[in-house]
């Protein structure tokens, strides 16, 4: 199930859904949220609902929680997972050394 939702997210038009969505957040977490979350919770429910998971937001949360639970069992669920996450949420820019305090 974990690779057929990676799959879903190449589709193209789950791609192009989830490049808009992150265009118009602009690597803000809150719009991210508010834009990019739900699209691919959407993405996510299409797939997992063939698999009886509610076609809520309760069964992407549920499927979420049993990948967590199976990835400390199995090394390629982990990879799958991360893989997932990666797809779902932006790279993280680190602040510049010394951040934007200046020295006194």
């Amino acid at each position: 199930v974990l690779s057929e939702v990676i799959q879903a997210f190449s589709v193209p038009e789950n791609a192009a859904r989830m490049e808009e969505a992150r265009e118009s957040a602009c690597n803000d977490m809150g719009k991210m949220l508010q834009l990019v979350l739900p699209v691919a919770t959407q993405i996510q429910q299409e797939v997992i609902k063939a698999y009886g998971f509610n076609n809520e937001g309760e069964g992407v949360l549920k499927f979420a929680r049993l990948v967590k639970m199976y990835e400390t069992q199995d090394p390629e669920i982990a990879a799958m997972s991360a893989k997932l996450k990666s797809l779902l949420l932006p790279p993280l820019s680190t602040p510049p050394i010394g951040g934007a305090i200046p020295a006194s």
